[in-house]
């Protein structure tokens, strides 16, 4: 039997260039953490790190919202400290945490522990119940939080079914230990989006789709297809 393609499970918002991704992603971002703070008071959005965020972060702190009770997460991290060239926190902290931003509550993944497991209960308890929104990005590998190909403890945060919202990864393409929210927690967030730009990662994206051939492996595929809703694409053209 050819595998199912996931094509329903995506919606795709194509732009000419990075920057108008940038600038449309941070409206939906910011549309829906309004809609969660008129609701109650709060809302939370957990980001991903790497490159291809920076610009988004960047228009989303330019968005008008009530920053001071907006909790701000990660999606991932790398187990270095949030001074160190590598870390998302610094990313987040350099790029979305000023001016009016720099008001929201941020929570990191790191903390000033030797390994990732011994943080675990920490940062689980500190992490909100559910998040209102996620913001996933794609690596080559079709990795996505720190669902690594490869990763020892992929399948175990890939387990729909699992009660933990985070745990350690170490895999051979993921540089150093990480810790990452699990896949449940991304399946019960609010709302879903994937971040990506340029060709290579449009064609791996296609063939997580179809799981042809190295395709049907992909970690972001598993996340499809168990997301409750279509995955929101932000991609360029």
């Amino acid at each position: 039997m050819p595998p199912t393609d996931l094509s329903l499970q995506i919606q795709l918002h194509p732009f000419p260039d990075g920057d108008t991704v940038a600038s449309a992603l941070a409206q939906a971002v910011a549309d829906d953490l309004r809609t969660a703070l008129a609701a109650r008071g709060q809302a939370s959005v957990a980001l991903s790190g790497g490159t291809t965020p920076r610009r988004f972060l960047q228009a989303l702190a330019r968005q008008p919202l009530d920053w001071a009770n907006v909790i701000v997460t990660l999606v991932d991290e790398r187990w270095v400290p949030d001074d160190h060239a590598r870390s998302n926190a610094r990313l987040v902290k350099e790029h979305l945490l000023q001016q009016g931003a720099a008001g929201a509550r941020f929570v990191p993944l790191h903390r000033a522990t030797a390994t990732p497991d011994d943080a675990l209960a920490e940062v689980a308890a500190d992490l909100p119940a559910v998040l209102d929104v996620v913001v996933l990005g794609m690596g080559g590998d079709g990795h996505t939080a720190s669902f690594f190909p490869g990763g020892d403890r992929l399948t175990e945060a890939m387990d729909p079914a699992t009660s933990a919202t985070v745990l350690p990864m170490q895999a051979p393409g993921a540089g150093e230990p990480r810790i990452t929210l699990t896949l449940p927690v991304l399946r019960d967030a609010g709302h879903v989006y994937l971040h990506i730009e340029g060709g290579e990662k449009r064609q791996v994206l296609q063939q997580a789709l179809s799981g042809q051939g190295a395709g049907a492996g992909y970690p972001i595929r598993g996340v499809l297809q168990v997301l409750r809703a279509p995955l929101q694409v932000y991609l360029t053209q």
